[in-house]
Order: C-alpha cells, then structure tokens, then sequence
C-alpha cells in the first residue's frame, strides 16, 4: 500500500475529484495549505512599499491506495493538473505500513 500526497493549484480541485470519481479511485482528504517553492510568489504594495509574497496557497490531496493503483492515481493527477507552467505542484509517493477501518476493524487492502 502507498500514500500518495498531490499539492497542486487550488483551480483544479474540482477537475480532480471528479476525475478521480470517474476512475474508480478510491476516496481522497483535502487540505488547505500555504507554500513556497519555484513559483517565487508575487509582489504586492502596502502603503507604497514592496512586499514580496511568496507563500502561496495550494491545496495538498493525499490518497491511500493499494501498489496496483499508483500508477493510475499518478496519470490522473498529472493529466488534470498540468498546465507546464511553475506551480504546478508536486506529488510525493511514501509506503504505508498499516492501515485499519475504526468501524469494522479491517486491517490492509480490505481496509481501503
């Protein structure tokens, strides 16, 4: 099994999900979050003074699914998600070790 974390642009959450639906992926939990990286961010003025913001808000997926369906999930993302431009996001594929249903105490695969 892997977690599979997506930060990507906040405009296309909804594109997601609803790919994701349509794919027979399992479920996802969105977070808001702020970050900065190649985007460098954008330059704002208060009372005439530069400021330079460059944490930028994006919205991290993280998904739990079994080693077959990685492959799957990633060509999701990327399909919805790329524009080609800096911002685009990353996604970060980690091992999960171990998962349990709290309702029915499932353990694994069955879990999912």
């Amino acid at each position: 099994m892997k977690m599979v974390k997506a930060i990507i642009r906040p405009d296309f959450l909804e594109a997601l999900k609803d790919e994701i639906l349509e794919n027979g992926i399992g479920g996802m939990t969105v977070s808001s979050v702020h970050g900065c990286g190649r985007q460098n961010g954008w330059r704002e003025y208060y009372r005439g003074n530069e400021i330079i913001m460059n944490i930028v808000p994006k919205i991290q997926c993280e998904f739990a699914v079994c080693d077959d369906e990685v492959d799957k999930l990633i060509d999701v993302i990327t399909s919805v998600c790329r524009t080609g431009d800096v911002g685009d996001g990353k996604i970060f594929v980690e091992p999960l070790e171990r998962v349990i249903r709290i309702r029915t105490g499932e353990q694994g695969p069955d879990a999912l």
